[in-house]
């Protein structure tokens, strides 16, 4: 069946233009909007839109575009994005299918796709007892093709979409980017990476010998300020109100020989002062010495150790579970489920935390990556490749991986 696909804003990469190719090259229509330039210095010249108009017009213009141009279902990247909102929460009612692509729920070789939305609006059901019913009859996903794909190769991508949005004010007069302003991201990478380029290696060498120690200590990994997980998917502001919340409760409830390891994320921009925040935290709770912030570090080899981990909704969790290591959840991420994650308040976390059930996970593993995980990247060409290839199938089937498990 002939199907007639609208992209909207995707990756910081040709991951969409490519796509685009191969749904064209199947024969379906391909239709494209474009809400700054950035997105057009992707397109590569292929035909597309222009939306230069208040955001208070666009739900009209996309009901009016897909009746004009017979959309059957739409594709974006990030259900949050202001300029996503309108369409995913609209374009059911005008029967245009919603597929979203975001970074994989289990990495590095996986992106994620599904369908009407993701994170906190995923479809998938928040039932122990299915995951643990059908991921039961499931067969262990097939070797993962990896691939490599460095930092500096996003970080790239990511200038070059950065610098073309420069001509915003002449091109898209109105559009208003969703994440921090460029300059101050990239003055940010600038200083955070020159620090790891001279220091990274002492500071591994000493978490490691922390984690030697064999020391009682719970682990808090840190998330973006600037991720959608945080912004629109839990109850903090940022990170910073993140470490208050939890170095307050582990004072107050840990066992006084337990010792709390907060670690940075390896794509924080460097913006907020987490090591200035987290010793006036300590002085203030009186936790000098029994609070330690690692920039960088092996994070697997310190969630194995760790008596438990505390997070708000990061992919980190699903590390620590698979590790079985107890994990408590501040707002509710795919994975948060009786048997899985602790479900008790933090407070009593600290005194006896519940490890996973290693079946469960297995199941709920084995679900997720049929239901909605692509063996592909963004970044890369090869991930890029293995994306499109995969993901092209399950954008054109009637009905989705997920549905065909309910």
């Amino acid at each position: 069946m002939r199907r007639a696909f609208l992209f909207l804003q995707g990756p910081a990469t040709p991951f969409f233009a490519h796509l685009s190719d191969r749904l064209r090259a199947q024969g379906h229509a391909v239709h494209r909007i474009h809400f700054c330039a950035g997105d057009a210095a992707y397109w590569g010249g292929r035909p597309a839109w222009w939306f230069r108009e208040p955001l208070t017009a666009l739900r009209d213009f996309l009901d009016d575009f897909y009746r004009r141009h017979g959309i059957t279902d739409q594709i974006l990247f990030g259900d949050r994005r202001p300029v996503h909102r309108p369409a995913a929460e609209h374009g059911e009612v005008c029967g245009v299918r919603t597929h979203v692509f975001e970074e994989g729920y289990f990495r590095p070789y996986w992106v994620t796709l599904e369908r009407e939305g993701v994170n906190g609006h995923s479809l998938l059901p928040r039932d122990p007892d299915w995951f643990w019913e059908v991921g039961g009859a499931l067969d262990e996903p097939e070797s993962v093709v990896s691939f490599l794909s460095p930092f500096w190769k996003r970080a790239m991508h990511d200038v070059v979409y950065h610098v073309a949005n420069a001509a915003n004010p002449v091109l898209f007069p109105r559009y208003r980017p969703h994440g921090i302003y460029a300059p101050l991201e990239y003055a940010g990478y600038l200083k955070r990476f020159a620090w790891l380029r001279l220091f990274g290696k002492r500071e591994r060498e000493r978490m490691g010998a922390f984690i030697a120690r064999k020391r009682s200590y719970f682990v808090l990994p840190l998330q973006l300020n600037s991720d959608a997980q945080i912004r629109d998917h839990s109850r903090f502001g940022d990170m910073g109100e993140v470490i208050e919340y939890v170095a307050e409760s582990f004072a107050r409830n840990a066992p006084h020989d337990h010792h709390l390891v907060i670690k940075n994320h390896p794509l924080d921009m460097g913006l907020m002062p987490y090591d200035r925040i987290i010793k006036q935290a300590a002085r203030r709770l009186g936790l000098s010495g029994r609070i330690h912030f690692f920039e960088d570090g092996d994070l697997l080899a310190l969630l194995k150790q760790a008596r438990g981990v505390v997070t708000v909704n990061s992919t980190a969790g699903i590390v620590a579970l698979e590790q079985g290591t107890p994990t408590l959840t501040l707002s509710d991420p795919i994975y948060n489920l009786p048997g899985l994650t602790s479900q008790v308040r933090l407070d009593e976390f600290w005194q006896a935390p519940s490890p996973p059930d290693g079946e469960l996970f297995r199941r709920f593993r084995r679900v997720v990556i049929r239901a909605t995980q692509i063996n592909g990247g963004f970044y890369c060409a090869r991930g890029i490749a293995l994306a499109v290839d995969n993901a092209a199938h399950v954008l054109m089937a009637e009905c989705s991986p997920l549905e065909a498990l309910l």
